[in-house]
């Protein structure tokens, strides 16, 4: 009832239609109509009774302190995440002689989870909208538990496959509902750092489900103890989840703005100018996306049509989407799968096999504490462009270790083999990051549901079909021609890609990069290759440190509304 009434003013305010917050966002709010909102806002909340408090309404004296909470027990999703993906690979080892399966059948158990992924991914969009962010992931934690547990019961294929796919379903609504929840709570400065946070736990759960493999590796039925490991893990998450709050953004998006003024209050309060401003511009903007969808006559009544009638929609669709395709196609999920089987081939015995996955796992972890302090300094565009080159070399590597015997030469072979599985995996820790941050920031607030929805399925579905499709591919194009021609040919095409088509959106509000997509393709193209032509002009004098300057170039707080 609090929320019907509104008073007058900040109504009057978010109705005027006039008002754009794209042109807020390039000119600047004044402070006068900046702190006029708030003022209201902080009458509204007294006149209802101020901060909820409560054993579940957790409060801080700095909002500051709010915030790494937040991200700490939203980013344990992929901690999950990383932990059930990577359980499989010690299972592997005993798991399809346990349970007699075909190497086929072997293959869909291992598929399985990016399989339920796709599908988790197609209720995230309706999750999101009706349940909002935070009831999302307790949902996919819920379905993390049923999974895991199905898992280490499982007593034949098709018990095995669905628990596969449940659990699967569990990641993807949470691979697409966690970065989203963390990039529309914390402030700009360090929304890249925070959202490759969750990469990073997403890898450092992978080095634990290896740890674990390796801990009950003499354990009779280790692989049940391995793959229902997880099951601690999403019992703290859940009840961590229960202490936390919902995204302001949704509760904006909805008509919910005294408690979307509540939440702010409590996790990034309202003590200093660019927290203020940031809110209200975040109610400017949400204001007028909901006008544009109620006034839009052709896709009112289904806004994610807007993907493909309005260009800014659709130039963040094709720029995400690609992304993830670049990401996943160069087979990192199938690698790191089938680590233990792959380690195995070139001369490792199973055990020793299972505690050099940790190699890997290891590498893919180290690769992401880059990304985490240096997102915001080096940008988004740098860091792609950077990055893919590296795993290309270490596919190289990979693809050249299989050409030596490990019977008649198996020094060699591990030592090259492991030596391009630690760039590969460690530049891929890195870029990986891209993979949440990029998608979680580039859709407009009212359509970043059905956004994360198609970036997560596409990103689970590609996932599926590389490794489905792994084993056979590797005996049709040899291990070498898999690696180095398929895998590193999509680098290369990725590279040429992101060096042309790749807009910058660091530092900058999600309300700011609304202008970036609204300009078009052609123009990003060529301020791109201008830049590439100065950069390459300036390598050539050996200029690297002007280099080096312009790319952790950061705004001052004054110019923030001038980007």
């Amino acid at each position: 009832m609090a929320e019907e009434r509104k008073s007058s003013s900040v109504a009057a305010e978010f109705e005027k239609p006039q008002i754009d917050a794209v042109e807020v966002v390039q000119q600047g709010p004044s402070t006068a109509d900046v702190n006029d909102l708030i003022s209201d806002m902080e009458r509204e909340l007294e006149a209802d009774g101020g901060l909820e408090s409560g054993f579940f309404h957790v409060n801080f004296a700095n909002p500051k302190h709010f915030t790494w909470l937040l991200v700490a027990f939203a980013s344990m999703g992929g901690l999950l995440s990383g932990l059930d993906q990577s359980l499989i690979s010690g299972a592997n080892l005993y798991l399809p002689k346990d349970l007699h399966f075909s190497e086929r059948q072997n293959s869909l158990v291992n598929a399985g989870m990016p399989l339920g992924a796709v599908g988790g991914a197609l209720i995230l969009s309706p999750a999101n909208e009706y349940c909002g962010r935070k009831w999302a992931i307790i949902i996919s934690i819920i379905l993390y538990t049923i999974g895991a547990a199905l898992e280490a019961g499982s007593i034949n294929f098709g018990m095995m496959v669905a628990a596969r796919v449940i659990l699967g379903m569990g990641v993807g609504l949470e691979g697409g509902t966690v970065p989203v929840y963390v990039a529309e709570t914390v402030e700009r400065r360090i929304r890249g750092n925070l959202v490759s946070l969750y990469q990073f736990n997403i890898a450092l759960g992978e080095v634990l489900g290896y740890a674990v493999a390796a801990i009950f590796l003499k354990v009779p039925g280790n692989w049940r103890y391995i793959l229902g490991s997880s099951l601690l893990f999403s019992t703290i998450m859940f009840f961590g989840m229960l202490f936390l709050p919902e995204s302001p953004r949704f509760l904006m998006h909805k008509g919910k703005r005294l408690e979307a003024f509540k939440v702010w209050k409590r996790i990034r309060g309202v003590s200093d100018a660019e927290s203020k401003e940031e809110f209200y511009i975040m109610a400017c903007s949400v204001q007028e996306e909901e006008t544009e969808v109620q006034e839009g006559a052709k896709n009112k009544n289904y806004p994610w049509m807007d993907f493909f009638t309005v260009p800014r929609a659709r130039r963040a669709l094709v720029y995400a989407n690609i992304m993830i395709v670049l990401g996943q196609a160069t087979g990192v999920n199938a690698i790191m799968y089938y680590m233990s089987v792959l380690m195995n081939a070139i001369g490792f015995n199973d055990d020793d096999a299972n505690y050099m996955s940790l190699v890997g796992g290891g590498s893919l972890l180290i690769g992401t504490i880059p990304a985490i302090f240096l997102m915001e300094t080096c940008g988004r565009r740098f860091w792609a462009i950077m990055m893919l080159p590296g795993f290309f070399i270490g596919l190289v590597l990979i693809g050249i270790a299989n050409q030596f015997d490990p019977h008649t030469n198996l020094k060699a072979a591990e030592g090259i083999y492991l030596t391009g599985l630690i760039i590969y995996m460690g530049f891929f820790g890195s870029y990986a990051c891209l993979t949440w941050v990029v998608p979680s920031e580039v859709y407009p607030t009212y359509l970043r549901s059905y956004g994360m929805t198609t970036s997560d399925a596409l990103l689970f579905l590609v996932s599926f079909i590389v490794t489905y499709n792994f084993s056979a591919m590797r005996d049709a194009m040899t291990p070498t021609g898999l690696m180095l021609g398929f895998y590193g040919g999509i680098a290369v095409i990725g590279e040429v890609y992101q060096i042309f088509f790749m807009p910058e959106t660091k530092d900058k509000t999600l309300e700011e990069i609304d202008l970036v997509f609204s300009r078009p393709t052609m123009d990003i193209v060529r301020e791109n290759w201008k830049g590439v032509k100065e950069t390459m002009h300036d390598l050539s004098r050996g200029r690297f440190r002007k280099i080096l300057a312009e790319q952790t170039k950061q705004r001052k707080g004054e110019d923030r509304t001038s980007a």
